[in-house]
């Protein structure tokens, strides 16, 4: 990985192939879990290219065909897997379980705070035992797992879960808005290289959100562009806020566009909560900052006329969309109350239209909390969010929350596996109308369109 650091001062760029190389070798050994004798095959980091165009797959690609003795009865039947995780007799193989809401920091982004003197920008510094920080120039910003760097440390921690797919996304301290637009530009697209190199070394497990410099507004568009058509990027990641521009600000409202033009998610994610309240440290922050932070943001959304101006486009917000659920129905009366108010003459019709419009996460702790969710913006528009490698494994599984919401009644068997399930390929742009009715038509038949 020391071969990839990059050269701020003559502007050369890592060499994405030794990346793909590297992670190759890992992918080609057996791990435990798996079947005897099965081997992942990268093939598509095998080329000699700096970037690999994401591979032509369906949905549910078919990756193998195996025997399985069904231990009701011993009888011996062939079942086409959705993907390598083994799988017990009576799993929903129609249904891959897809977290959206997960983090990756790419061991290739070298180490920009030691080259420009800034110590704002974010490192992965991997020592030789194995362990790893995110630094902030000399500061260790939080001790990462290898499940937060490693793809293939990652599927392993995925099979354990019964996690078949991961949305790969930027650790949020990654995104650089207040950076000089030069440097951000470069670090967003080394970013998004090493995210999509990383995504296709196993591209039935992982699919990946990407970053851009809205410091610029121009430049990120065109990075949006680049991710999208060159690199198969699914969505987008972006901050609550652009160092100190709302979401609605005019300024941005052009990105926003190309966004829905281009089909492209866009995953609204805080970064510290810090600026969004008045009192500092834990609890607070990461308690009411982070979802105040997120309220604001989806406020921007749908009282400042991004979605208005947007019609088609995806927005979804992390944290069950923070405190915005709850405060939605004092702000959207408040939106109507007068001349100049941004709801004036649309009335509560038309921003329970907008609101319906959102996406959100499951990630918020507590079961109850879905029910409002649902109300809100509907079962089809909540899909499952963990925050891996963040969230501690004391609070629960992955799943914990949507199945305790069918435990109490609050959201049904059906409803729940959707959530775990299409509606984050739904969210990402993926067309399941084509799937067909049965296991091998609806893994192996279905002219789906992969997300680009």
């Amino acid at each position: 990985m020391a071969a990839l650091v990059a050269d701020v001062a003559t502007g050369a760029r890592p060499d994405l192939g030794d990346l793909g190389a590297e992670i190759g070798e890992h992918g080609r050994r057996e791990r435990p879990g798996h079947y005897p004798g099965q081997v992942q095959q990268p093939d598509a980091l095998e080329r000699s290219v700096a970037v690999p165009p994401r591979p032509s797959v369906r949905v549910g690609r078919v990756l193998d065909n195996r025997l399985f003795r069904a231990a009701d009865n011993g009888v011996v039947k062939r079942v086409t897997l959705w993907s390598t995780v083994p799988m017990a007799v009576g799993v929903d193989v129609m249904r891959p379980t897809v977290d959206v809401h997960t983090h990756f920091f790419p061991a290739a982004l070298g180490d920009l705070a030691a080259a420009t003197g800034d110590a704002r920008w974010p490192s992965l510094h991997v020592g030789d035992d194995g362990q790893a920080r995110i630094m902030r120039g000399k500061d260790v910003f939080r001790p990462v797992a290898a499940t937060c760097w490693d793809p293939v440390r990652r599927v392993e921690a995925m099979d354990e879960a019964g996690i078949e797919m991961h949305v790969l996304s930027p650790v949020p301290v990654t995104l650089t808005t207040w950076a000089e637009t030069s440097l951000a530009v470069d670090f967003a697209k080394r970013q998004n290289e090493a995210l999509a190199v990383a995504a296709a070394s196993n591209p039935s497990r992982y699919r990946w959100l990407g970053s851009v410099p809205l410091q610029d507004t121009d430049a990120a568009i065109a990075e949006l562009e680049r991710g999208r058509n060159g690199l198969g990027m699914s969505g987008v990641q972006i901050g609550t806020e652009v160092e100190g521009r709302e979401l609605d600000d005019d300024s941005l409202r052009p990105f926003f566009i190309a966004a829905d033009a281009l089909g492209v998610a866009v995953f609204i994610h805080p970064t510290d909560g810090a600026g969004a309240i008045r009192r500092k440290g834990a609890p607070h922050e990461f308690g009411l900052g982070m979802l105040t932070d997120t309220a604001m943001a989806a406020g921007a959304l749908l009282f400042g006329g991004v979605l208005d101006e947007c019609p088609t486009l995806r927005v979804g917000l992390a944290h069950g969309c923070g405190s915005f659920p709850w405060a939605f129905p004092r702000l959207a009366r408040a939106a109507t109350m007068g001349p100049g108010a941004p709801g004036f003459g649309a009335g509560m019709a038309h921003s329970e239209e907008l609101i319906a419009r959102l996406w959100a996460d499951t990630l918020v702790f507590d079961p109850q909390h879905l029910a409002l969710l649902m109300t809100r913006f509907g079962p089809e528009h909540l899909f499952l969010g963990s925050d891996f490698p963040f969230y501690p494994s004391p609070w629960g599984g992955p799943t914990e929350v949507i199945d305790g919401a069918v435990a109490h009644g609050w959201c049904d068997a059906a409803q729940a596996s959707a959530m775990k399930s299409t509606n984050g390929l739904r969210f990402l742009g993926v067309d399941l109308s084509a799937l067909g009715s049965s296991a091998d038509e609806e893994l192996g038949g279905g002219s789906v369109p992969v997300p680009r």
